[in-house]
């Protein structure tokens, strides 16, 4: 599923094109997402200016005159910009269309994306209230991981992918920080010392910084606004190379099932 590097790309990558329209129609074809498409979303919005186009945890914000829409990609969404409203495909579920003609166009094969409404501070809504900070900001740090884990026994791979203690460190990222780090995934987090955790805390903003700066990564149905693949994917040390050799010593690879993900670790170079 698209994680916080592709959907970062994403809002980014929209922002440019969206930021300052306003909407001329919201088109629904299949209402029956994740949640259900607000049936009067389109009333609502119609005539209101897009302000800003931001990203908090996984869901993509886009702020209006009167609220904001939350949008989430679910397992194979994207959005495209398109100068036009070509004929939509099967997946092609809603359409934003502005006063220009442009359309940002949300396809989804799956159904498990969303398209929400809110018209009281966004922070509050149910879906994002209780989220950790997010990974590439100044409130998070190894010493709040530290401070999170004490006297608790949870897998340390669990532990960064909870987003109630960090948002955004999906299962790929989880597992490339923490073969960054140097650190078994299933270590227990009331194990790990301060100086370990300061070096996780690093890797996963190197990792994730990385990952938005190539685009993305390229995984099932995920591309950017311009219908472009991300290419992180070629950098991965750890995801997807199972008994492959490691790039730092030679041994091979181990995959485990992790709270039901699959783990990829060295038993060599992680400790």
């Amino acid at each position: 599923m698209p994680e916080l590097p592709e959907v970062e790309t994403t809002c980014r990558g929209i922002a440019p094109y969206v930021q300052g329209q306003t909407i001329k129609a919201l088109i629904v074809r299949q209402p029956r997402l994740r949640w259900p498409v607000p049936a009067n979303l389109a009333e609502i919005i119609t005539g209101q200016r897009i302000h800003q186009v931001s990203r908090r945890a996984k869901y993509l914000l886009m702020t209006v005159d009167t609220g904001t829409i939350v949008m989430h990609l679910g397992m194979s969404g994207s959005l495209r910009v398109l100068t036009s409203a070509p004929d939509a495909g099967a997946h092609d579920h809603v359409d934003f269309i502005f006063g220009d003609n442009s359309v940002l166009r949300l396809n989804d094969p799956r159904r498990f994306g969303a398209v929400l409404w809110t018209d009281a501070q966004v922070s509050e809504h149910a879906l994002l209230k209780d989220l950790g900070p997010e990974p590439l900001s100044d409130s998070f740090s190894g010493k709040l991981l530290y401070d999170l884990s004490r006297k608790r026994k949870t897998p340390v791979k669990t532990f960064i992918m909870d987003s109630h203690v960090v948002v955004g460190v999906g299962n790929i990222y989880a597992n490339e920080a923490l073969f960054s780090a140097g650190i078994l995934p299933t270590r227990l987090i009331g194990e790990l010392s301060l100086t370990e955790y300061q070096a996780l805390a690093e890797a996963i903003r190197v990792i994730l910084l990385n990952a938005i700066k190539q685009g993305g990564t390229t995984l099932r149905n995920f591309v950017n606004e311009a219908g472009k693949p991300g290419y992180f994917k070629q950098e991965l040390q750890v995801y997807g190379r199972a008994g492959l050799a490691c790039v730092h010593c030679g041994v091979a690879l181990v995959e485990i099932r992790l709270s039901n993900r699959s783990t990829v670790f060295c038993p060599h170079c992680q400790h």
